[in-house]
């Protein structure tokens, strides 16, 4: 759905994740081998998966000031099983947080949302406010206030929809 650029860093695993699942359509791309070859899913992980992408999405809402789609599981419980460790290089002394498991879907989003954190990036991954859309998108504008996934879709939708509401 969206024309703009993936998210920064390990972002970009989160966003690719919450947006598996298109709500216009309802397709859902876990559902297909291709799909969860992409996250190195096996079908028995796939339930687990689409529970932490809507818990996702409903962090990703609340960024953009929206309350939740639907009751979903907390993202800080379906994390918590998903430790990091403090990895340090030995060339540079740098350090990082990585997972303890790295094959563990939970444990590469618990280190990306980590990253994030640390870059000050996590807010800026929204989800678009129109009930039939919620796409996971970055918020590039300079005042961190995007509400849409794209303008040309939604955004045109939901100004068409005003407009419609204020000549009737």
């Amino acid at each position: 759905m969206s024309e703009r650029s993936p998210a920064p860093g390990g972002l970009d695993l989160v966003q690719a994740l919450v947006n598996t699942l298109d709500l216009e359509t309802g397709a859902d791309s876990l559902g297909t081998p291709e799909g969860r070859a992409r996250f190195g899913l096996t079908e028995d992980e796939v339930p687990g998966a689409r529970d932490l992408r809507e818990s996702l999405r409903a962090a990703l809402l609340a960024h953009a000031g929206h309350p939740p789609h639907r009751t979903v599981a907390p993202l800080g419980e379906l994390l918590a099983g998903a430790p990091l460790v403090v990895t340090v290089d030995a060339a540079d002394g740098s350090a990082a947080l990585a997972p303890a498991h790295p094959g563990s879907l939970p444990a590469r989003v618990a280190a990306a949302v980590a990253e994030a954190l640390v870059a000050g990036t996590w807010s800026r991954l929204k989800a678009c406010e129109a009930a039939d859309c919620h796409w996971a998108y970055y918020d590039r504008s300079p005042a961190g206030r995007g509400r849409w996934c794209t303008m040309r879709v939604c955004g045109a939708r939901a100004k068409m929809r005003r407009y419609r509401a204020k000549e009737a």
